[in-house]
């Protein structure tokens, strides 16, 4: 459990760091193009096709590390006024509810991904950006963020017998000027 756990963090860390890049692509080809077409009148070809493509790149690429920090928004006044038993027992009726949520965006994303492969899918514009590495990446993107929900499933339930507090969320503080 311990293994599959880490593996996951390792993959959500990279697929993050994957996201990342597609940010700053987006970003330089967006400077590129307002620079191009206001200072040189030579606007760059294709960045509204490309940047529309590295979204899902970057959306779904954070989903399951911010999964793994268990730091997705939730309505914390209900949650931290009840024992552990109970938090756990409200974690796994999130986890479950989230499963199902994103395994039917799973079902679909793999649907598309299998129909912008048969018409041989690509972005209208300047440039013909094909559109199924996306596809496949949103699949992906959502298919480790099922695989993270089943792991803290697991752990919430343990969670519920033992009572044990939550997991930490969001980023650990370490500076001790920033501890109180």
């Amino acid at each position: 459990m311990e293994t599959m756990s880490r593996l996951t963090e390792r993959v959500a860390i990279a697929v993050l760091l994957l996201g990342g890049i597609g940010m700053l692509m987006s970003m330089f080809l967006g400077v590129a193009d307002i620079l191009g077409t206001q200072v040189l009148s030579m606007p760059v070809a294709g960045p509204r096709e490309i940047t529309e493509s590295t979204m899902v790149l970057i959306v779904f690429g954070a989903l399951a590390y911010t999964q793994v920090r268990r730091a997705h928004i939730r309505v914390e006044l209900l949650y931290y006024s009840r024992g552990p038993h109970t938090q756990a027992a409200m974690d796994v009726v999130t986890d479950i509810a989230a499963i199902a949520f994103y395994g039917l965006m799973f079902w679909q994303a793999v649907v598309e991904a299998q129909f912008s492969y048969r018409i041989g899918e690509a972005t209208f514009g300047a440039v013909r950006f094909p559109l199924l590495p996306a596809r496949i990446f949103l699949a992906f993107g959502v298919g480790l963020m099922i695989v993270r929900l089943v792991l803290d499933l697991i752990i919430d339930i343990g969670r519920v017998k033992s009572g044990a507090p939550p997991p930490v969320s969001g980023p650990e503080i370490t500076a001790p000027e920033l501890r109180n």
